[in-house]
């Protein structure tokens, strides 16, 4: 049953967890914008495309925009209580810390749960849409700009430049066309105005030219005997296809075995998969490379017992002058084929490793981001009321601080984990493992009423040493 306390402290949280949430998932699709601004200017996409995109987006990085927002909001949350001195009449009660902090966390925990739901049945969907779009718009064509002499040649097969555009960007002038790699098409056109205009369903560029010459060049391109062609025209209309100038959506299917599209539990099929198949290279190597190996048959052989073999001091006594050349040819073009044939293995066996740490990896992330939440709750609640200070000032540039390093921890082991140097599990639960420990820290600081972060506690200690220092200073002087 909630008390008066229980709920006082969820509704002081409730309000800046939902608001630094948004403010926090908006800075984050912002930051992924300006990673990608120069590939979404000039496409000529739809404002539908766009926000299906931010929406999209912001679906997949909700798993790193909570943690933050539980942070900030702890910290700010208990900042807040302790500025107005209610969290020392709380304790003046004989209510502890944690009792405080009981309805709050059992609140985080149920957020965690939420996250990690999320993660695994609505973040790979997410993912899928805004990879297969963002692949979509990073490889569509600029939209269509012809500028005043320059020649333009993004349409395929063409360079088209143009001498000068009136205002209305319509009527043109010193008009040259060239064609490239065709022998049966016109070769080059050159005229002096024109209308330039897109169809009406924006599939074509035509041009209206006037008062020009089409010069063509007829016949085999191999041979010299071929026919020049000079015509010249007072009009003359002529098509460009501009269908690969538009936005063109493709199938979700293309991107859905990337290991960030699967739920944990396609994740686990898939990783079961991936260990079989790098437990059958041993079998692989037994059954397509040992055999290439003459002297494995004979390894068991009572070689030993025969009087030549037993009498020679080495193999090499035992062949004849005649086939040692032979032999030596034959062994060199086995030993590089042997070599070839284990590094392609090898190579092979590495490529399955890999996709195997990247899947493990994919696994560990959907549960250690949603507890996230609960070990940046841990570190931000009590590191509110030992400092007591509300707002968003300090509690801000504390959150940035400690968000920068959870966010590093977790950037470095996942890499130390897909290059091999650490497992998937301690390298995807690096942050946590670092962390834990310094939120358990706070929080025994915080029962204790510690003067960790008061500046007068540390001015007050100064002076104390300093005094300590000119007695013992003074002391010596006396002895002296």
């Amino acid at each position: 049953m909630l008390k008066k306390l229980d709920k006082l402290i969820i509704r002081a949280f409730i309000g800046p967890f939902v608001a630094t949430f948004f403010i926090t998932l908006l800075v984050l699709v912002l930051q992924f914008f300006w990673l990608y601004i120069d590939d979404f200017v000039g496409k000529g996409l739809s404002a539908g495309v766009i926000l299906e995109f931010i929406w999209y987006q912001s679906a997949a990085l909700v798993p790193l925009a909570l943690p933050l927002a539980v942070l900030l909001s702890s910290l700010m949350t208990f900042g807040n209580l302790g500025e107005t001195y209610e969290l020392v009449a709380i304790k003046s009660a004989g209510i502890s810390l944690l009792r405080f902090m009981q309805p709050l966390l059992w609140v985080v925990l149920l957020i965690c749960g939420v996250a990690f739901l999320f993660g695994n049945y609505i973040i790979p969907v997410a993912n899928l849409r805004s990879r297969t779009l963002l692949a979509d718009i990073v490889y569509a064509k600029p939209s269509f700009d012809i500028r005043e002499g320059v020649f333009y040649d993004k349409i395929t097969g063409f360079a088209i430049k143009i001498g000068k555009k009136e205002a209305n960007d319509s009527i043109i002038r010193d008009i040259i066309i060239y064609e490239q790699n065709s022998v049966h098409q016109d070769n080059f056109i050159i005229a002096k105005d024109g209308v330039m205009r897109v169809s009406d369903n924006k599939r074509y560029l035509e041009f209206n030219l006037r008062n020009g010459w089409r010069y063509q060049e007829k016949g085999n391109s191999g041979r010299e005997n071929t026919d020049f062609i000079r015509l010249g025209f007072k009009e003359y209309n002529k098509q460009f296809d501009l269908s690969s100038f538009q936005f063109q959506r493709s199938a979700d299917s293309v991107n859905k075995n990337n290991q960030r599209m699967l739920s944990m539990r396609q994740l686990d099929v898939a990783i079961d998969s991936l260990r079989k198949d790098a437990f059958s290279f041993s079998d692989e190597v037994q059954r397509d490379v040992l055999p290439s190996i003459e002297f494995v048959r004979f390894l068991d052989s009572p070689w030993k017992k025969y009087p030549t073999a037993s009498k020679a001091r080495s193999l090499d006594a035992l062949i004849a002058d005649s086939l040692k050349q032979t032999i030596w040819l034959r062994s060199q073009g086995l030993a590089q084929s042997l070599k070839s044939n284990n590094e392609m293995i090898a190579g092979q066996y590495e490529e399955k490793q890999k996709d195997l740490w990247k899947h493990q990896i994919e696994w560990h992330r959907k549960i250690s981001l949603s507890l996230a939440c609960l070990v940046l709750f841990l570190i931000g609640a009590p590191l509110g009321s030992i400092i007591r200070k509300g707002g968003l000032g300090s509690p801000l540039v504390i959150s940035v601080v400690f968000f920068m390093v959870f966010y590093f921890l977790g950037t470095t082991g996942e890499k130390f984990a897909k290059a091999g140097t650490m497992s998937p599990f301690f390298g995807m639960w690096l942050s946590t493992f670092v962390l834990v420990p310094v939120g358990l820290f706070l929080t025994a600081k915080a029962i204790n009423d510690s003067q960790l972060f008061n500046k007068e506690f540390y001015y007050r200690g100064w002076q104390k040493l300093q005094v300590y220092l000119r007695r013992k200073k003074e002391k010596r002087g006396a002895t002296a």
